[in-house]
């Protein structure tokens, strides 16, 4: 972060500073196990844990101040500032709402069901053509991870690309009152979190909050594709613009799919642009389109966008190619919902050449409450309609499900995922293709570290 005083950072958290008030300093963590001389240690208080355990730790470590909800009268004389609040999370927050106003940089909020890393990856290189550019890492996108977010901005960031991510109603809301954003990108609205939510309407409702609370004179770029999009764009401040893949303000067309990428065209409201996206799926072409109006808009040129969309990378275990023994991977492993498992799916099926198999190695789907059945057997019936050559499932009942719909040529279901690894030893050939995707929860890259390794 840009210096600021502790002083400063006290007013941000609305707490009591007690100790040097002008010290600067450069860094707020959360994390005692990675405490550094010179930063700031918010205790957060959590279901299983107390951070304010590891305070006279983390002052020893060198911290320069501490953000605490009480005091421990066994800390002794801390060798460090303590800033007292009330609550250390609505602290942390605070910090970072203030620390958002004090730096001012453009804000580009991002939300969706599908695709927020990806999409957010994308406009974060594109934006980067015009400013310094920082985006959240990783996937550091609730009401914890987005204030870290903010608070990393250093001197000289423009732009800030701030996934916004959620699971239950009203916390969106929590996140745009922190990030206050200049723009917003909605990718799309499907059925993750409905088992918190109920209704696919309900989550429209969540993740139009961020496009409704973009400030007058932003921007805010919907999915020409989604049918939700109208709605939420009645409900909004800003000026609103579309992207998808056949239509929309910024259209890709003329889609031409291989095995490293898909080439397409961009139209940016009449001006085409031939563009080459090195990311497997034509799924991604949306999130691209999504991305490169959001530049436009911005006052990025369609040719900067994208040539530096054709040197675009996505965080690691998202459509990740990987080659192991002969054995082509798709490592999609990081999270899943139904319309994404089905988007890796048709991706699978386009890969490889005329001797591949195609192999799909699936994983549970969280989140999905009374539907999960449902849609878990959806999956695998899709699965099945693709002619795939092996469906394989690992897990519990869920992911049972998917295998017992799909009707493949091979349909196996596993209890974890070292069993499943084994098999694909025993049944893969060299030139095959494999797709690993299931929920966060399903940890599916461990197949392919058991394939690896044994």
């Amino acid at each position: 972060m840009i210096p600021v005083t502790l002083q400063t950072l006290a007013q941000f958290a609305a707490g009591t500073l007690r100790g040097e008030g002008a010290c600067l300093v450069t860094n707020v963590n959360t994390d005692s196990r990675k405490i550094t001389a010179g930063e700031v240690f918010v205790a957060l208080v959590g279901d299983k844990f107390d951070a304010h355990d590891f305070i006279p730790q983390v002052a020893a470590a060198g911290a320069a101040a501490v953000v605490v909800s009480r005091i421990n009268p066994t800390w002794g004389t801390l060798p460090c500032a303590v800033i007292e609040v009330g609550d250390t999370l609505l602290a942390l927050q605070n910090m970072a709402r203030g620390y958002r106003e004090h730096h001012a940089p453009l804000i580009i909020g991002l939300t969706g069901s599908n695709g927020k890393t990806s999409t957010k990856d994308l406009t974060a290189v594109i934006m980067a053509r015009k400013c310094q550019t920082r985006a959240t890492l990783g996937n550091l996108n609730n009401h914890i991870g987005l204030p870290l977010t903010l608070l990393a901005l250093r001197e000289g960031d423009q732009c800030c690309v701030a996934e916004m991510g959620m699971n239950h109603a009203g916390e969106i809301k929590v996140l745009t009152d922190i990030a206050k954003p200049d723009a917003g990108i909605i990718t799309n609205v499907g059925m993750a979190h409905i088992e918190c939510l109920g209704t696919q309407d309900a989550i429209a409702w969540e993740k139009g909050t961020l496009a409704a609370n973009v400030r007058a004179g932003g921007v805010v770029v919907l999915n020409a594709n989604d049918p939700y999009s109208a709605v939420i764009a009645r409900h909004c401040q800003a000026s609103v613009s579309t992207a998808g893949v056949g239509c929309g303000d910024v259209a890709a067309s003329n889609l031409r799919a291989d095995a490293t990428g898909t080439t397409f065209t961009l139209d940016f409201g009449g001006e085409k642009v031939e563009t080459r996206l090195p990311i497997l799926g034509e799924h991604m072409v949306g999130n691209a389109a999504l991305a490169a109006c959001m530049g436009w808009r911005q006052g990025i040129a369609p040719a900067e966008s994208a040539d530096a969309l054709n040197q675009a990378k996505l965080t690691g275990g998202r459509v990740e190619p990987k080659v192991v023994a002969g054995i082509q991977f798709i490592d999609d492993s990081y999270n899943a919902n139904p319309d994404s498992m089905i988007a890796g799916l048709r991706t699978l099926s386009t890969l490889g050449g005329t001797a591949s198999r195609r192999v799909a190695v699936l994983g549970r789907m969280g989140e999905l409450g009374p539907i999960a059945e449902t849609e878990h057997r959806r999956v695998g019936e899709f699965a099945g309609s693709l002619k795939l050559d092996a469906v394989f499932s690992v897990g519990g009942s869920e992911a049972a499900w998917i295998t017992e719909a799909s009707k493949a040529v091979t349909s196996e279901h596993f209890p974890d995922h070292a069993t499943c690894a084994a098999r694909l030893r025993e049944w893969l050939r060299e030139g095959d293709v494999v797709l690993l995707k299931g929920s966060r929860s399903a940890r599916m890259e461990q197949v392919l570290t058991h394939f690896s390794t044994s």
